[in-house]
């Protein structure tokens, strides 16, 4: 029986830079009976999937928006109680311009959020790796109308003045769609110029013509199939283009020896996993390494910031998690990480992968990284280029460990040769604030942590 008070279900503000969400999945159809807190929908953003809660119980008596479609922030998305009847598609009749006062009243905030470059998921329950993280810039508006703090943190990138954009939001908002389009298109900005004089009887410029729309794709060939691509897929392949647009990217490896971390995981595995009900994975060895290596080279954990290094006193680390078999990626954050022990980083990984797969993930435990580590040794891969995660200024990738020759000093110094667990790593540097040389000594003090392994000062 349906309650006769209404509830209104709305698209939730996943974060400040977050301006609108897809709907994946609705786990209530109409008619339903849907308890307060309980799971009512799925929502899609560039930053993260998750579950929407029921703001109520009752019965779900009218869904808004279908499946599939992407709205503002605020759009009503459907009804709990009241008499029910299939009503459009429409946004909240109350509802403001979409994060418009939340986003004002967090103006002066600066919150950066991972984005995310290839990986996968670590040695047997562990989380792959890794993606993006983007710093936002305040909220802004563009003389017109509300820019959203993504739209202002694309265009300060790009040099660009959201008042030459055209906007297609509602009410003349320029969208993160138009500012990437108009930059597409080798929009550029000048500073603006006194107007001049003009003789009576000069024609007025003509308008400038709206981009073309983009092709349709071509007819399907036997064989082929057509999906859409989702909101998450979307907000990747746009961030690893603008990441590939942004840095100077360079890529330095290493080889470890890692028989004593091999030794003393074998050591470790029985009690993490029968008392604390984690795995000492060999990324939970590499994390933990490279955040204690990374506050002796804060720039591999900064950023540059307009024409300003930024540096900090903390490592956030972020991790990619694969999801949705390998369509989609997404990059939880372990704050502070250069504060936990071994056994603390086991446990804070396990958790944010776990979270991220259900979905359970909040706006802030995907913004904030300083540095990713990106894994794609769980399948046995050895080598790779990894994009960086920006703002980051470099991504740490870790492979397989594999069993191989390799030449060591016997008890009397001579050379023999031996077999040996060997893992390589891979750390992808912007080089527009990292140099060869800096990368270099980073990899040969994190390959000394590893092979030399202190058990009690971890």
């Amino acid at each position: 029986m349906a309650t006769t008070e209404t509830v209104d279900v709305v698209m939730p503000q996943m974060g400040v830079s977050v301006s609108e969400g897809t709907i994946t999945k609705w786990l209530k159809q109409e008619g339903e009976q849907v308890e307060a807190d309980e799971a009512l929908l799925e929502i899609s953003t560039d930053k993260v999937d998750t579950e929407v809660p029921s703001p109520g119980s009752g019965t779900l008596t009218q869904i808004l928006v279908q499946e599939g479609a992407t709205v503002d922030v605020g759009t009503k998305l459907a009804v709990i109680g009241g008499e029910g009847g299939g009503g459009a598609a429409s946004p909240a009749d109350d509802v403001p311009e979409p994060a418009t006062a939340q986003a004002a009243a967090e103006s002066s905030a600066v919150s950066a959020a991972p984005a995310t470059p290839t990986a996968e998921t670590v040695d047997e329950a562990t989380p792959a790796p890794p993606a993006a993280s983007e710093t936002t810039e305040p909220s802004s508006t563009n003389g017109k109308t509300f820019v959203s703090p993504v739209v202002a943190k694309i265009a300060s990138e790009h040099g660009v003045d959201p008042s030459q954009v055209e906007g297609t939001g509602r009410g003349g908002r320029v969208t993160k769609k138009d500012i990437l389009n108009f930059i597409e298109l080798g929009g550029k900005t000048a500073a603006p110029a006194q107007p001049q004089p003009q003789p009576p009887s000069a024609p007025a410029p003509a308008a400038k013509e709206a981009p073309a729309p983009a092709a349709a794709p071509a007819p399907s060939q036997p064989g082929e199939s057509f999906e859409p691509m989702t909101a998450m897929r979307k907000g990747i392949a746009e961030h690893m283009r603008r990441s590939l647009d942004t840095s100077a990217h360079v890529t330095s490896a290493i080889e470890v020896d890692m028989s004593r971390v091999s030794a003393i995981r074998a050591k470790l595995k029985k009690e993490y996993q029968q008392s604390y009900g984690v795995n000492p994975t060999y990324l939970i060895f590499a994390a933990r390494a490279a955040a204690e290596t990374l506050r002796e080279y804060p720039w591999i954990n900064g950023e540059i910031r307009g024409d300003q290094i930024v540096t900090r006193s903390y490592v956030n680390l972020g991790f990619a998690v694969e999801l949705q078999d390998g369509k989609g990626l997404i990059v939880p954050v372990v704050k502070n990480a250069e504060t936990l022990n071994l056994l603390g980083m086991a446990r804070a990984v396990t958790d944010i992968a776990q979270r991220a797969r259900d979905k359970k993930l909040l706006p802030d435990e995907v913004q904030g990284g300083t540095f990713t580590i990106t894994n794609p040794g769980g399948y046995g891969t050895f080598h790779g280029t990894p994009v960086i995660s920006q703002p980051q200024a470099a991504i740490l990738g870790t492979y397989a460990v594999v069993k191989r020759p390799w030449v060591v000093q016997d008890e009397l110094g001579e050379d023999v040769i031996a077999i040996r667990p060997i893992m390589n790593l891979t750390l992808t540097y912007d080089h527009r604030l990292v140099d060869g040389a800096l990368a270099g000594r980073f990899l040969r003090d994190l390959r000394e942590k590893l092979e030399t392994w202190d058990e009690s000062a971890y």
